[in-house]
């Protein structure tokens, strides 16, 4: 199974638009959505089926048992992270506790547990012929990166013959980018020519870098600012990454998304230029050797 990553540095560049367009052009059998964050591939995926959902559980968290209780203070005052405070009584606040253990640890009579703690949901949509994994962080949980780990997993072994599998990543580069980047055959960056969006672009790439996959990108919204599109190609160029074309603002391409379409289902210009740059990611993507 070869893997196609889709990246951008910053949020709002197209990053999903484009991975959506992939899909339905691929006809891919097997894709996910790694945005565990935010995600929404699944609000163009169109499935009629249900999918199978799982709780993911990430890192434990505190509970305290109020009858066993001494209102000694030692595990208040032991949690670097303020996560335990008095009301009626000892209690926990979910959201702050990080799960280290130390009041347990340090608990005289053993009123403090660790116990699991639903961080999430793991969604996997699948049919005889296509599978489609993807997930949703708790809101306050810090295990994006295992989250994300898992919903390739599932996609991986739930579509075992698949020739291509497309992976819709999220923006920046913590440890969602850093979970899904692990184990890819190439990287397609989706740069935004902004002053933001060239600064996180080369944050991605540098990042992308350090894992030896092969490196490509496009540039959405090209024409929103020529100057600042061929200061990306000029890095690109410099830095020896292939540039797989330009994508243009396009109205009709909102139109479409709004109307949980692909913006290669209808005939647009962005639509055109997605194409082209399909046909040279999958080029590129087939033509190197998976020395993974």
């Amino acid at each position: 199974m070869k893997q196609l990553l889709i990246l951008s540095g910053k949020g709002g560049t197209g990053k999903t638009t484009i991975a959506s367009a992939f899909i339905k052009l691929s006809r891919v059998r097997a894709y996910a959505d790694c945005d565990v964050d935010a995600p929404n591939l699944h609000l163009i995926a169109r499935w009629n089926a249900a999918p199978k959902v799982t709780d993911y559980y990430g890192l434990p968290k505190a509970v305290i048992d109020c009858e066993r209780c001494i209102a000694c203070d030692q595990c208040r005052e032991s949690c670097r992270f303020d996560a335990i405070f008095v009301e009626d009584g000892y209690e926990v606040d979910p959201f702050a506790c990080e799960g280290c253990g130390v009041c347990e640890y340090i608990c005289p009579v053993g009123a403090m547990t660790m116990e699991p703690d639903v961080a999430g949901e793991l969604m996997l949509y699948s049919d005889a012929e296509n599978v489609f994994s993807t997930a949703k962080l708790k809101m306050g949980s810090g295990t994006s990166g295992l989250l994300v780990t898992e919903v390739k997993k599932e996609m991986k072994a739930a579509a075992t013959d698949v020739e291509l599998a497309i992976i819709d990543g999220s923006p920046g580069i913590g440890c969602p980018v850093i979970a899904s980047l692990s184990g890819v055959d190439m990287v397609l960056i989706v740069a935004e020519p902004s002053v933001s969006g060239i600064s996180d672009m080369e944050r991605i790439i540098n990042t992308a870098e350090r894992f030896r996959t092969k490196i490509v990108v496009c540039i959405n919204k090209y024409d929103t600012n020529i100057e600042h599109t061929e200061s990306i190609e000029e890095f690109c160029k410099e830095r020896g990454l292939p540039l797989l074309g330009r994508i243009p603002f396009d109205s009709d391409a909102v139109k479409a998304i709004n109307n949980g379409q692909s913006i290669v289902e209808i005939d647009c210009a962005s639509g055109r230029a997605v194409r082209a740059v399909y046909e040279k990611a999958m080029k590129s993507l087939f033509a190197q050797k998976n020395t993974l």
